[in-house]
């Protein structure tokens, strides 16, 4: 007797993201994480694919102004909320916490650099700065396989000190 495989179609869902002030609107499998939405579906490269299971923090975006895991976020989540990648950082200016990772030389490899620099942005808004060791306690969740931590760390410390002088 032969076997029949049943087949289904994934249950499909729309959704409205705010991604980077530009409305996308999606319509795609209710099990697509806003990673794969960003990258395959949108085309913004910038947020990288690392461990795929939220234990690196190279996908980390901001949601609503704070930092989540790309990959562990559905995209059907973030129906109506905004999503600010790396790629809407820079204007004709590169922001602050750019400009430091360069002057910093705060990556080597380069891999994990935008989700480092999307989680020090946040952490610099949530004015979780005040310390190295607080710097690195609120980075923790971001990996570096090169070893770059005394110079991110530098870098964050530097605009927080700035932002320290224009208070």
């Amino acid at each position: 007797m032969p076997t029949t495989l049943m087949s289904f179609d994934p249950p499909l869902v729309r959704t409205a993201v705010q991604v980077n002030g530009i409305e996308r609107k999606l319509e795609c499998d209710a099990r697509l994480t806003l990673l794969d939405a960003l990258r395959d579906v949108i085309g913004l490269t910038g947020t990288k694919k690392g461990c795929d299971q939220g234990a690196c923090g190279a996908c980390t975006v901001l949601l609503e102004g704070r930092r989540v895991l790309s990959c562990l976020t559905l995209a059907a989540q973030c129906d109506g909320r905004q999503v600010t990648t790396i790629e809407a950082l820079a204007g004709d200016d590169l922001h602050p916490v750019q400009a430091a990772f360069i002057r910093r030389d705060a990556f080597q490899c380069g891999f994990c650099t935008s989700g480092q620099i999307m989680s020090a942005v946040a952490l610099l808004d949530e004015g979780r700065a005040g310390s190295d060791d607080e710097i690195r306690e609120f980075m923790s969740g971001n990996l570096c396989r090169c070893g770059a931590y005394p110079n991110i760390v530098a870098a964050i410390r530097d605009v927080a000190g700035r932002r320290d002088h224009d208070a």
